[in-house]
């Protein structure tokens, strides 16, 4: 399982994941109890319920870059143009606009 913090403007709106199942996103509570939330796309109001997916939201898969500069990640990584949120995770931290992605660390098991 796949997962992503999404932020706007530099604030943690939500979680994105990527599981068996498709693709599931949601604002986190505090995110909108905030005087200052802001959907991160208009297809995604906000609001307290799931978004769920089969395929990676049209506006995720937006952000991915195109080109050359998809060329130049997928030629330095060994991940398949077709892992598109393993792409998202890759090139999408530092995004045009007010919406970033970075991975969730998850933290290992002191019991590993």
């Amino acid at each position: 399982m796949k997962r992503a913090n999404i932020y706007y403007k530099s604030v943690l709106a939500g979680i994105l994941t990527e599981g068996d199942d498709g693709y599931e996103f949601h604002y986190l509570p505090e995110y909108l109890t905030s005087d200052k939330a802001k959907p991160v796309s208009l297809t995604m109001p906000l609001r307290e319920g799931v978004y769920r997916s089969n395929v990676l939201f049209p506006f995720f898969d937006g952000l991915i870059p195109e080109g050359w500069l998809l060329d130049v990640a997928l030629r330095n990584t060994d991940i398949s143009m077709l892992d598109r949120m393993s792409l998202l995770l890759l090139c999408c931290k530092d995004c045009i606009g007010a919406v970033s992605v970075e991975p969730v660390i998850e933290e290992e098991s002191a019991n590993v």
